[in-house]
């Protein structure tokens, strides 16, 4: 029948059969009104509101008893309308609708509300996973949801633009406070280290730490000698120089700091003579200074190469640049093939036999702050072939080296008898995994803590003469610190052959070498030599390693001042019952073990007056000096300090050496300035002192740093 039959008639269109009514429904609800209740009346599906929607005003509703009636009736069988058959209406429902109706969710909110449950699910949802289980993996989400929406609604939660801000402060300063929180936490160096301790008792043994006995208190080892000695020996200049190759571990961008060093301890006398007079440069004749740069980055290339050509001093290492992912283990293999150092020039009283004198090759293109002596030979016209170093050291373009003590300690070390007997092969207890080539003459296979010790006749005779030396600044009795450090000759030509060294190259590098030095075959042999005292950072950086340049003047007063109550704790670690109440007793405090007349821990360097000139600022750089100490309202100008400050010679007690190594953490241009000023710079007399010299009547100068500068250390304690 025509849609438009159903306004013009006014007769009572048949109603729909029993079969029919069902056409209305999807097929799964047929499957779903079999497991419900019969109690759907068949009057209900022809409700005016049936699915949603009303008839148009003037075609009202039969009773159920007219409605069976017309059922049957025959009607022509159609296919069920894809939709309604009429447009939905919201006005009200007649107010027959709820008299006598069930209670039937067809009927509940007649016109507005269809149960899900009894109609099915709607044709877009068929074939889709089953309502239960969208719940249960829809219930996280949910829950994040609802929290969140918990947290906005929250009445303190910020909404207005002022608020957003305020929050976002008071979240920024709590993650910095608790990021600084962190750092301080797991922070090792909280507390100035004792560096007064360092220098007033001889350094520790030059065992390998494992080796070693710990100590009953932190900061010193029992001593037996009543004053440690002095540096440097008697027969110091007997000894032949140590062939030192020294490279400093630079970047393609640092070319100014690398300008600073070529231009002062590279080069400068007073950096490779020493003190005073020096020694001709005798000592860092075969001391030699080079540069390692990994590859550098494409707009450095040509910059890299220029300089290359113009100074000779420029290594390129085979790896791309980094700092502890493998540039320290590449620079050790390239030395152990690449690395040449100028022959002795002169002849000494002794001599070194070890296995690498064979090992000679024409002299290298020379830069301009090597040795005189290496630019006189090759003047000649004939020059002498290079050979091995002894050493192969490492240092940081942020620090200073004073070549001469550089040198002296390590021909000390080099020459050094009676710690460990070279040529005595002792246990590899301890050590597992092991690996040696045996064509090179040395152990094969994995060697376990109950394994026996390794004889003669499984190394190399010449060998076992070679000295296993690790020089550098000791750190906690685990490794010595990268700033500056030392590998014997032998020690790094086995470290860039050995298999199992090439698996160790990732990771702080300082660290990853005194692993590796743990894993020689002849470990037990090595000697860890350390300097404590002559290596620190600059008085600026604020470090625990930090205080003022120092002098072997200002160490003497120290040790003096220091000596009764070091002998004293001394005896007591020795005795056989030591008491800790009675060394707490005779130790003085941390705080003066550590204390510097120029620096403190943790507080920004300022000068001790505004009023001062470059060379006074300088002067008060330096330990101990009187300078360092000035303040305000002192009854001596600052005039009357500079001119009986200490000169070069007093300071360094009428000897070449025995003064400060390294002075490291030097962030700064400026910094580096002062510490060339003065390191090499410095007078070697003040005026006070040129007017004692002058005087026919004068006790020496040894008598004056003593009178003017006794006070100074008894002053802190």
């Amino acid at each position: 029948m025509p849609i438009m039959g159903l306004f013009g008639s006014s007769k009572q269109p048949a109603g729909p059969s029993k079969s029919e009514e069902y056409e209305f429904l999807p097929s799964a609800e047929s499957d779903e009104a079999e497991r419900e209740p019969k109690a759907i009346e068949t009057s209900a599906l022809r409700h005016p509101s049936f699915m949603g929607h009303s008839y148009p005003e003037g075609i009202s509703e039969r009773s159920s008893s007219e409605s069976s009636a017309s059922s049957s009736t025959p009607v022509p069988s159609r296919a069920p309308s894809p939709g309604p058959l009429f447009t939905p209406s919201r006005s009200s429902s007649s107010p027959s609708e709820g008299d006598g109706e069930p209670n039937s969710p067809l009927l509940g909110n007649v016109g507005r509300y269809t149960s899900h449950r009894n109609i099915g699910r709607r044709w877009w949802n068929l074939g889709t996973e089953p309502h239960r289980r969208r719940r249960r993996d829809a219930r996280l989400p949910w829950a994040i949801k609802k929290g969140l929406r918990r947290v906005v609604r929250h009445p303190f939660f910020p909404r207005q633009p002022l608020t957003i801000i305020f929050a976002l402060l008071c979240f920024t300063v709590f993650a910095i406070s608790l990021t600084l929180f962190l750092m301080y936490i797991l922070n090792p160096d909280k507390e100035p280290l004792p560096w007064r301790a360092y220098c007033s008792i001889p350094p520790p043994t030059t065992l390998s730490p494992h080796l070693r006995a710990a100590p009953l208190y932190p900061y010193i080892d029992p001593i037996s000698e009543p004053e440690p000695q002095s540096f440097p020996p008697d027969d110091l200049d007997s000894l032949p120089p140590a062939g030192v190759f020294l490279g400093v571990f630079s970047m393609d961008s640092g070319f100014e700091r690398r300008m600073l060093i070529r231009t002062t301890w590279a080069g400068h006398p007073r950096s490779r003579n020493g003190a005073g007079a020096g020694d001709d440069g005798k000592g860092t004749s075969r001391t030699l200074v080079r540069f390692i740069l990994g590859q550098p980055r494409k707009g450095w290339e040509r910059r890299i190469q220029t300089e290359m050509e113009m100074y000779n001093d420029i290594v390129i290492l085979p790896s791309p640049e980094n700092m502890n992912s493998g540039k320290t283990h590449a620079y050790f293999t390239w030395a152990a093939s690449n690395a040449w150092v100028p022959p002795l020039y002169f002849d000494t009283s002794s001599s070194l036999n070890v296995s690498y004198t064979d090992q000679t090759s024409p002299p290298p293109p020379l830069a301009p702050h090597d040795s005189h002596f290496a630019w006189k030979e090759r003047a000649s016209g004939h020059p002498k072939a290079w050979v091995r170093p002894d050493y192969i050291a490492k240092v940081d373009d942020d620090a200073f080296v004073m070549l001469a003590e550089l040198e002296a300690r390590m021909r000390v070390e080099l020459h050094a008898k009676g710690q460990v007997p070279y040529g005595t092969p002792e246990s590899l207890t301890g050590f597992s995994q092991l690996r040696m080539d045996i064509s090179k003459g040395n152990i094969t296979g994995s060697i376990d803590s109950n394994d026996a010790p390794a004889t003669s006749s499984s190394l190399r005779k010449r060998d076992t003469q070679d000295p296993l030396v690790y020089w550098g600044y000791l750190v906690k009795s685990r490794f010595m610190a990268g700033e500056l450090y030392g590998l014997s000759w032998s020690l790094v030509n086995w470290v860039s052959t050995d298999p199992v060294v090439k698996t160790l190259t990732k990771g702080a590098e300082d660290k990853q070498t005194a692993k590796w030095m743990r894993l020689h075959p002849r470990a037990n042999e090595i000697r860890w030599a350390t300097d404590r005292c002559w290596i620190y950072d600059h008085p600026r950086s604020g470090t625990v390693y930090s205080h003022g340049f120092l002098f072997p003047s200002e160490v003497s007063r120290v040790k003096r001042a220091f000596l009764s109550a070091l002998q004293k704790a001394s005896q007591d670690a020795l005795g056989d019952t030591p008491s800790p109440a009675t060394i707490g007793q005779n130790i003085p405090s941390s705080s003066s073990w550590a204390y510097s007349s120029v620096s403190t821990f943790g507080v920004r360097y300022t000068e001790p007056v505004q009023a001062m000139t470059l060379a006074e600022s300088v002067e008060a750089l330096v330990e101990g000096s009187d300078m360092s100490k000035f303040h305000e309202g002192n009854a001596l100008s600052l005039q009357h300090i500079w001119e009986h400050r200490e000169g070069r010679i007093s300071r360094y007690k009428n000897k070449r050496v025995g003064g400060t190594i390294v002075v490291h953490f030097i962030k700064k241009h400026m910094w580096f300035l002062e510490t060339a000023l003065a390191f090499l710079e410095s007078d070697d007399y003040s005026e006070s002192e040129k007017s004692q010299v002058s005087r026919p009547d004068h006790v020496g100068l040894s008598a004056v740093w003593t009178d003017t500068s006794v006070f100074k250390s008894n002053s802190t304690l």
